[in-house]
């Protein structure tokens, strides 16, 4: 028995990977680190920390007694100095030198920073194995065509590959987003309480180029080729809009995915996988919901809403920071990389298993060919000497009475009631020569070649596979 409320999205929906990501032990230790870093820095730049100090800083990164620090915050209400505290526990020796000329938001910020970096890539990475089964997909189904349709009415014909690389498009896409989300961070560094680094001014005596060189070593240490220019205490907001706005953008393709293939499920056309003992209803055994497509735009709803909350933070900063954000950047941020997280995971499952009912699609194309073809007809019976407008009422008068008897449940014919009319002048031998269906798909054995090629070679080498779905 569990007594207390547990997130779904960690019991249910994301990888372990993810959330390792987002444990206490990765952000807490990420905090020791950047003070480790600092420490490094500044003793290599001349400040009086020795380097006995940075070893001993460094050898107790890990473990954390979450006892402690949860006993001083609860003392103190403010988990940052809780952390120095417990930290200042485990080096003793260092105790006094944790923090130097530093403010809350060096070690808060730059780990998010670095937790969100990860976090993304290790979506780019779920998103690139997605993006490459669909790429076989559409490649196997490339030239075989399927209906339409426009308004969900039947419109001409496409293949079943083409209407994967419109999925594909999406989905490229937002990988091209979440690349240039990833070319835009910025390390904070050490800017001090309202980003003058006035605290590193006095540190340094005046040395203002020290200051420059401690937060590009520090920025080094942690992968960081640049930091922002100028900031307040926090690093800008702005960031984390283009974040969720870039978990977002995968979600609503992937939404847009899942939501086509629970309409063709409804067809029999095509079905995402259903495994051997699956239940799909605990009430009617016969049934195969699509299941995983819903949940997919489940988790993706969740996530685009979710994304207001940057916007919302960021037009409220209060000139160098307000606190107002933070309860609010805990929760969001997190659990929309953690549910994004989940839709990748079961993108690659549906994927990699979607079935096509080969047969059905056949049937739909040839009930729905001989009306979606009375265009190439009646310029066939033209140049067998019909005139344009008698061909096109022909048509027109026989359409509507097939189209009626269809509805009605009652057997039709298009082309044996076209082949009755003399004026026609076509048999019906003729008319069905006119009906082969790969008359109909255009380019789209052209256009799949042309997407899924570009997608692979965005794609490279670099995807991850996602862990084996438990629900």
């Amino acid at each position: 028995m569990k007594p207390t409320y547990e997130s779904p999205l960690a019991s249910r929906y994301a990888s372990k990977t993810m959330l390792h990501l987002f444990s206490p032990d990765m952000r807490y230790e990420t905090w020791r680190r950047l003070w480790v870093a600092l420490a490094r820095a500044e003793h290599a730049l001349g400040l009086p920390i020795t380097q006995a100090q940075v070893d001993e800083l460094a050898a107790h990164v890990s473990p954390i007694d979450y006892d402690v620090v949860a006993a001083r915050e609860k003392e103190v209400r403010h988990d940052v100095m809780a952390h120095i505290y417990a930290y200042g526990l485990d080096a003793p020796g260092a105790k006094g030198v944790i923090h130097l000329g530093a403010t809350s938001c060096y070690v808060t910020d730059n780990a998010d920073l670095i937790l969100y970096r990860e976090a993304l890539r290790y979506l780019e990475k779920e998103l690139k194995a997605a993006m490459r089964n669909l790429c076989d997909f559409a490649d196997r189904y490339a030239a075989m065509p399927a209906l339409a349709y426009t308004h969900y009415q039947p419109a001409q014909l496409t293949t079943i590959g083409k209407r994967a690389a419109l999925w594909l498009q999406d989905l490229m896409l937002d990988l091209e987003e979440v690349q240039d989300t990833l070319r835009a961070f910025r390390f904070l560094g050490c800017r001090g309480t309202t980003g003058t680094e006035a605290s590193f001014v006095e540190l340094f005596d005046g040395d203002t180029a020290k200051i420059d060189e401690m937060n590009r070593q520090i920025a080094a240490e942690f992968g960081f080729a640049r930091c922002y220019p100028v900031c307040g205490q926090t690093y800008p907001r702005k960031l984390d809009s283009r974040i969720l706005n870039a978990l977002s953008s995968i979600c609503q393709s992937a939404c847009r995915m899942a939501t086509d293939i629970r309409l063709l499920q409804h067809d029999r056309q095509v079905e995402e996988p259903f495994e051997d003992k699956q239940i799909g209803s605990s009430a009617m055994p016969y049934k195969r919901n699509p299941m995983r497509c819903e949940r997919i735009c489940s988790l993706a709803r969740y996530v685009i809403a979710d994304a207001q909350n940057a916007p919302m933070t960021a037009m409220t900063q209060w000139l160098e920071r307000t606190l107002d954000d933070s309860a609010n950047r805990r929760i969001s941020l997190p659990e929309a990389f953690l549910a994004t997280d989940g839709v990748l995971r079961l993108m690659q499952n549906v994927t990699k298993g979607l079935h096509v009912n080969e047969k059905i699609v056949e049937k739909l194309v040839r009930d729905y060919l001989p009306f979606i073809a009375t265009e190439n007809l009646m310029m066939a019976a033209a140049k067998r000497g019909g005139d344009r407008q008698q061909l096109h009422e022909i048509i027109r008068e026989a359409s509507m009475q097939e189209t009626a008897k269809m509805k009605n449940g009652e057997s039709w014919d298009l082309v044996s009631q076209l082949a009755a009319r003399p004026e026609f002048g076509m048999t019906a031998e003729e008319i069905r020569a006119e009906l082969e269906p790969v008359r109909y798909i255009g380019r789209c054995p052209e256009q799949v070649a042309s997407m899924t090629s570009a997608c692979r070679a965005l794609i490279g080498a670099d995807a991850q596979q996602a862990e084996e779905l438990t629900l």
